[in-house]
């Protein structure tokens, strides 16, 4: 097992100078994707017991190795963001039991862990009771450092529901990066990310560029192109995306400063802006693993 999941962040790093496939992934749910077309995987290995799981509010593509989902992606409208507002969190996570127990991550593996059950597809972002119980699933969650997930990450869910607010409609892919020369797991079973990012793009001003934050506590973040984190990550997260958009980094605005209550409270402070990992530096990592 433990060989097989470096072998899924091997492609990540490997995707560094490979090309793209032809053709287009194939989705069962397209109304959550731009232009109706999922992340395209750049190194096939990624679809390693990969399995695509739709629901109401977004999508993910689960992995069977991490025992977490490699993107969860989702079409985020104005009014989505206000049916959201009204809508009561319940706190009611459970495992997703259309993916076989062996690939699937248990309430169990959690416990006592020291990290968060971190939604990819936030529950502040679901209109309705159906989706908002959707989004506890154990398929849209990964081990995430607490301060991250409750601070710093919690005020860039906010800042891009208001860019949603504010520009009609974001198309949105969020997900792990795995790399380093160790990985954690939780309990040999669900792997902890080293990172995580978050892409968006505004329709109405034909922009985009992705967040990226360290898996640890208040590390930062930074802003990079959509073509930056393709190499980051081993997919074209909007694979349908002129390539003078993806080389464009977009400017995001800076993520919200969330009061302990989780209500907003004005611009994040400056040092939030200054961490990114190095492609090259997982890239290298990874190499020294597999030796």
């Amino acid at each position: 097992m433990r060989s097989s999941v470096y072998l899924v962040i091997l492609a990540a790093a490997s995707a560094l100078v490979a090309a793209p496939p032809a053709g287009a992934a194939q989705t069962a749910c397209p109304a959550h994707f731009l232009a109706g077309q999922a992340p395209d995987l750049v190194q096939p290995s990624l679809a390693r017991k990969a399995r695509e799981l739709c629901f109401s509010g977004y999508a993910v593509l689960h992995s069977g190795l991490t025992r977490t989902s490699l993107w969860s992606a989702e079409r985020l409208t104005a009014e989505r963001v206000a049916g959201a507002r009204g809508q009561e969190r319940v706190n009611r996570f459970h495992a997703d039991e259309r993916l076989p127990p062996d690939e699937r991550a248990e309430l169990s593996d959690y416990e006592r862990s020291g990290y968060d059950r971190g939604h990819l597809a936030p529950s502040g972002d679901m209109p309705d009771q159906q989706s908002q119980a959707e989004s506890f699933t154990l398929a849209n969650m990964i081990p995430q450092d607490g301060d991250l997930n409750r601070g710093l990450w919690a005020g860039l869910e906010a800042a891009v529901r208001g860019l949603a607010t504010r520009h009609g409609e974001v198309y949105v892919v969020t997900g792990p990066i795995y790399g380093g020369t160790q990985l954690k797991s939780l309990k040999g079973r669900v792997y902890v990310p080293t990172s995580v990012y978050k892409a968006v793009y505004v329709p109405a001003t034909r922009s985009a560029a992705a967040y990226v934050a360290e898996n640890a506590p208040a590390k930062g973040y930074r802003t990079v192109s959509i073509a930056e984190l393709s190499s980051l990550v081993g997919m074209d997260v909007f694979p349908t995306l002129p390539a003078d958009v993806k080389a464009r980094a977009a400017q995001l605005p800076e993520p919200t400063r969330i009061r302990p209550s989780g209500q907003a409270k004005g611009p994040a402070e400056a040092g939030w802006g200054s961490w990114l990992p190095d492609a090259a530096d997982l890239a290298r990592g990874i190499g020294r693993m597999l030796r």
